[in-house]
């Protein structure tokens, strides 16, 4: 392993428009254009109650070794201005698989996360996301039924046990052997609580 989330339309009220404009007691002066009823009312309402643009948000689900990484970059190669996060970067050390993923809905929700530094065993600076542009999460564990809820894609990567552990153990040598079964396990408890392959919406045999 690499050290490195449609307004109610408002209500009809009062008279028709026409039934407004017999009415000797409406106010004069004031336009049926731009009351609160009228269409220009009802852009300026529809204006202040529209979501706020947001960029497309992919997460990238599978056990280790199953290439998400690999898959990530070229997707976010192929995504014009995409922000690309690893959730190495937010796993508190070997036995932060748990802690890692759980921040993931929080960091969807909030725009930010704090980024682990596993040379130093410690937390670094707080990175904050852009909320235009595309995101795509891949990682042990960012698919959850919290996470999941949030995002526009989800997809898990499968892949041969052997051929993971091939690849992982590859990629990540002597840092990585010590730590494969305690990895492995907490992986187990994860994938037992959140299953996140039934989350998904594409499943990819790598």
């Amino acid at each position: 392993m690499s050290a490195r989330e449609p307004s109610r339309p408002a209500r009809r009220s009062g008279l028709s428009a026409r039934a407004r404009a017999r009415d000797p007691y409406r106010p004069a002066g004031r336009s049926t254009l731009s009351g609160p009823a009228g269409p220009l009312g009802r852009q300026r309402r529809s204006t202040l109650s529209a979501p706020a643009p947001r960029g497309l948000i992919t997460l990238i689900d599978g056990r280790s070794g199953a290439g998400k990484t690999l898959f990530a970059e070229r997707l976010a190669r192929a995504t014009p201005g995409a922000q690309l996060v690893h959730l190495d970067e937010l796993y508190p050390g070997w036995n932060g698989l748990a802690a890692g993923s759980a921040s993931v809905a929080a960091m969807l929700t909030t725009g930010r996360y704090r980024r682990w530094d596993w040379a130093e065993s410690c937390w670094r600076e707080v990175v904050v996301l852009d909320p235009i542009r595309a995101l795509i999460v891949e990682g042990v564990g960012a698919l959850t039924r919290a996470s999941a809820a949030l995002a526009d894609r989800r997809i898990w990567l499968d892949a041969d046990a052997a051929l993971r552990r091939e690849r992982a153990l590859a990629r990540d040598g002597d840092s990585f052997a010590p730590h494969w079964d305690e990895w492995a396990a907490q992986e187990d408890a994860l994938l037992a609580r959140e299953r996140p392959r039934a989350l998904s919406d594409r499943v990819i045999h790598t």
